[in-house]
């Protein structure tokens, strides 16, 4: 064989193994996460599988297990030095020592009656806390292979058309969008903060992204879907919860505050090729699959990453989590807020109209209070509630302190009143979207 035909025979096992880099993982993850199998008498995705079976492993540890990643999320700001930041800082740093006593009441079965009561402490630490433990770790493992090997920059390129005229982003933000709904909020934020401090995004655009794309990840839906029984019909829950989040941002980014935002900046997008987008998609993904690094560094990147989101967001969901279940049940905060909400749920004529759209209220404390709240609620306001959880986006627990400490100019006001225009336009949205699940799914 001569040297030309050797090469070219190179090329091509080169561009065929590309190729495979950018298909076999990317194949991969979506199997194990939007692909249902029955096991042990349970129809449900892999991963749901492999969180129950961690948790079976672990039995009676798993209570230990979760107490250790709260001990070390409460830590680790004080460690890093993070709460002399500013007063959301120290404010959280507070709250998660705060969630470090909480878990040791919770397990030991210490403290006042009240909060030893079944759908206080043990609720929140055994239905909510213990799984989001086990599932955020393991599926950042997974996660890896949906974002690390160029399937979400292939699509981002196919989306660029859509992007400017539906949600007034320029192309390279569908990155963001997708990177966030699969990956993680945080995720999110950090690639639309570097992107908006190089001049890349004006303020509105760095805005719109942050309080409309950067929602809660797939991960995290499972964990919503599983506390509302809602994994039989999570295909459906999910791609429906992904639409009206989208449909709502859509909506939002024409109306006040973020339509009044400054819309400047230094370095806009350049305008793509007429007729080339398809193969531009096609280069792109395989140019960031060639570079990736191999499975082995990029699993363990993001099981780092996921074991750091892991026990930042712990310790906050048990203190806030057990202030919004205790304002809930004790105080008439929520009922107030959600009356507010309650003329976008009784339109549909829904039965469990007042208490879902007072449990939506409460999700401005923390995205999982009306997955919580709803748990024994009928079908449509279980799917309607777990709709909210995802696409309301904004709440105090993580996503209002993560937005606060980047440099995109939103104030606490401006995000309450975004968070309250999500919710009103989420309800009426998912719960018609609840009937017809309900229908199509029998």
């Amino acid at each position: 064989m001569d040297t030309s035909s050797f090469k070219a025979s190179s090329e091509r096992r080169g561009s065929v193994a590309t190729i495979l880099k950018l298909f076999v993982p990317s194949l991969l993850g979506i199997l194990i996460f939007f692909v249902p199998v029955e096991l042990g008498g349970r129809n449900t995705i892999l991963l749901d599988h492999m969180v129950t079976g961690a948790r079976g492993l672990l039995g009676e540890a798993s209570g230990f297990y979760a107490l250790a990643l709260i001990v070390a999320g409460a830590a680790y700001p004080l460690i890093k030095g993070y709460w002399r930041r500013s007063l959301t800082e120290r404010i959280f740093t507070v709250l998660k020592i705060a969630g470090v006593a909480a878990a040791l009441m919770a397990l030991t079965g210490w403290g006042p009656a009240f909060l030893r009561e079944p759908d206080m402490l043990p609720f929140l630490f055994d239905k909510l806390v213990i799984p989001v433990g086990l599932i955020v770790p393991i599926g950042a493992i997974f996660l890896a292979l949906l974002i690390s090997y160029g399937l979400l920059e292939l699509i981002g390129v196919l989306v660029q058309p859509v992007m400017r005229p539906i949600w007034r982003t320029p192309g390279r933000s569908a990155i963001d969008a997708v990177a966030s709904f699969v990956g993680s909020y945080s995720i999110g934020l950090l690639i639309t903060n570097r992107v908006y401090q190089a001049g890349q995004y004006s303020a509105r655009e760095a805005a719109i992204i942050a309080t409309g794309f950067s929602t809660v990840s797939a991960t995290f839906m499972i964990i919503v879907a599983r506390t509302l029984d809602l994994m039989s019909v999570w295909n459906y829950y999910f791609w429906l919860a992904l639409a009206i989040t989208f449909i709502v941002t859509a909506i939002t980014v024409r109306l006040p505050p973020l339509s009044r935002m400054d819309d400047g900046k230094g370095d806009g997008e350049p305008a793509a090729v007429p007729g080339k987008r398809l193969t531009t998609a096609w280069q792109t993904g395989l140019a960031v699959a060639e570079k990736a690094p191999g499975l082995h560094r990029s699993v363990a990147l993001n099981f780092k990453e996921g074991l750091v989101m892991a026990i930042s967001i712990l310790p906050s969901i048990m203190s806030v989590g057990l202030l919004g279940l205790l304002a809930a049940k004790y105080t008439p905060l929520f009922e107030w807020l959600g009356w507010l909400f309650y003329p976008f749920v009784a339109i549909w004529g829904l039965d469990d109209a007042p208490a879902l759209a007072q449990a939506a209220a409460s999700g401005l404390a923390e995205m999982f209070l009306p997955a919580l709240l709803m748990a024994e609620a009928e079908f449509v306001a279980r799917f309607a509630a777990g709709v909210v959880s995802v696409s309301a986006v904004l709440f105090f627990s993580a996503s209002i302190p993560c937005i606060l400490s980047t440099s995109i100019p939103l104030s606490v006001g401006r995000m309450l009143v975004i968070w309250f225009i999500r919710v009103a336009l989420s309800l009426l949205l998912a719960v018609p979207a609840g009937y017809l699940v309900l229908a199509v799914s029998g």
